[in-house]
């Protein structure tokens, strides 16, 4: 329950600071994790990504303040964080489907979003295979991207990443190099939150090779989960771990990459591991 707690502490970090700027960066330590797993989390969670809620929240209470009051319209802009009329107007019609400027009219309607309040559901038997193993720094080559700080706005660059190293060779170039540890390729989602967060298309290698950057994944406890399917069905499974495997485990997450192992590059009937780099809660 100290899991669902800490998510709920987030949720009224937020509410406090609906009219200022909510660092994400300071949810994350609220979470007792990083910036990039706590969106994961909540994205997981709550079905709707991190930044999406927070607008809608600020949108919300801004209805209510043209509603019922008799602020101006930039007035409330300014204290929900925008500073361009514009831009409000745009946000708050994405909500609400009418512009602020009507709000007052005769019969419209508008949205409510009450503030999220995360519980524990216990949810069926089936069943997750995973391992827990401790592994080595390894050096990985590859080709990276940089991810963007609201995950969401990744969904959409890293597919397009995978379908041109398929189709451009580097897939196959990159299966000649592997030598190293961890055989398959690897989908390695770098954000440790002092860095620049950037996606590699990788594999574990001891080459050299001018073509492709490097990066050293740390020493870490990964907890290991294998799935065949395509690769909506890994998503899937992200979000069974997080939902339904990470609340009663005794572990949490910590600063590692995460990784994705392809073990087989059938699109249509993939074989891979999903790597979660955890500690124990008392340690």
């Amino acid at each position: 329950m100290e899991w669902i707690e800490r998510l709920n502490s987030a949720i009224n970090y937020i509410e406090e600071h609906l009219t200022d700027e909510i660092d994400y960066r300071q949810l994350g330590k609220i979470a007792g994790c990083s910036t990039y797993h706590f969106q994961r989390m909540f994205t997981y969670m709550a079905g709707i990504p991190l930044s999406e809620y927070i607008r809608k929240r600020k949108m919300s209470l801004a209805a209510v303040d043209l509603q019922h009051g008799d602020a101006k319209i930039i007035d409330v802009a300014i204290k929900y964080g925008y500073n361009s009329p514009t831009a409000f107007n745009r946000a708050f019609q994405s909500i609400h489907q009418v512009a602020p400027s009507c709000i007052k009219n005769k019969g419209i309607s508008i949205k409510a979003f009450p503030p999220l309040t995360f519980t524990m559901i216990v949810k069926g038997v089936e069943q997750m295979n995973y391992r827990i193993e401790t592994k080595d720094a390894f050096r990985i080559i590859g080709v990276s991207q940089p991810l963007h700080k609201e995950i969401e706005k990744n969904f959409e660059c890293v597919p397009k990443m995978w379908q041109k190293t398929m189709t451009d060779g580097t897939i196959q170039h990159l299966e000649g190099l592997m030598n190293g540890p961890i055989k398959g390729v690897l989908g390695v989602s770098a954000c440790h939150d002092d860095e620049q967060w950037r996606y590699f298309i990788a594999v574990s290698s001891t080459q050299e090779n001018s073509m492709f950057e490097e990066y050293v994944i740390p020493a870490a406890t990964w907890a290991i989960f294998s799935g065949t399917g395509t690769g909506q069905s890994i998503q899937e499974l992200e979000q069974r771990i997080v939902m339904e495997w990470l609340p009663t485990s005794g572990y949490e997450y910590t600063n590692a990459p995460d990784i994705e192992v392809y073990l087989s590059s059938d699109p249509t009937n993939m074989q891979y591991e999903v790597w979660i780099p955890v500690k124990r809660k008392d340690s």
